[in-house]
């Protein structure tokens, strides 16, 4: 069926149109959405809320495809987008401050180890490059947001965020990596 009668029908609320589309786009969605930190659960009600949008759109002729593959691809971006949304909202943001010797070591360390921890901690941080002390600094102990980093780094919001969760990657990884030695 090409995209003008799919469309025709998907306006005329044909089920079995609907269900192809439906079931036939799913599993991208699905992958995505796993390889992102989500669940299955999740997967599903996102596909469900960008299904609904998508036809809503059609029915309202909001939607008018370039091209065969135009309504697929406008299907996995409105998943897509709802899934990003979700992400950068507060329903998944569980971010707590750290103040200075917050962090701790799993509970097989002993408490008499904690202050050497706590120093390794800090001569790991000095390790880091400037850009991810001075991010890391601001963000966690003078509690500046993302938006006001992102300003003084001249970046987007949101790479500041991935390059915080990077610092602290490369962070954590110099700690494993000294407490093995």
């Amino acid at each position: 069926m090409n995209e003008f009668a799919q469309l025709t029908a998907i306006k005329a609320s044909d089920e079995t149109v609907l269900k192809s589309l439906y079931v036939n786009n799913y599993y991208k969605t699905e992958k995505y959405i796993l390889d992102n930190n989500g669940s299955v659960d999740q997967a599903k009600d996102i596909y469900q809320e960008a299904f609904i949008v998508v036809w809503r759109n059609i029915q309202l002729d909001k939607f008018n495809p370039e091209n065969e593959s135009a309504l697929v691809g406008y299907l996995y971006q409105v998943a897509r987008n709802k899934w990003i949304n979700y992400l950068n909202s507060s329903h998944f943001k569980k971010n707590t401050k750290l103040t200075d010797l917050e962090y701790r070591l799993p509970e097989e360390v002993a408490d008499e180890e904690d202050n050497s921890f706590i120093a390794n901690v800090k001569k790991q941080f000095e390790v880091l490059g400037e850009n991810c002390r001075e991010l890391l600094t601001r963000f966690y102990y003078q509690n500046e947001s993302m938006k006001t980093i992102a300003g003084i780094f001249n970046w987007t919001e949101a790479t500041a965020r991935n390059n915080k969760y990077r610092c602290l990657q490369q962070l954590r990884e110099l700690i494993k990596n000294q407490i093995r030695n």
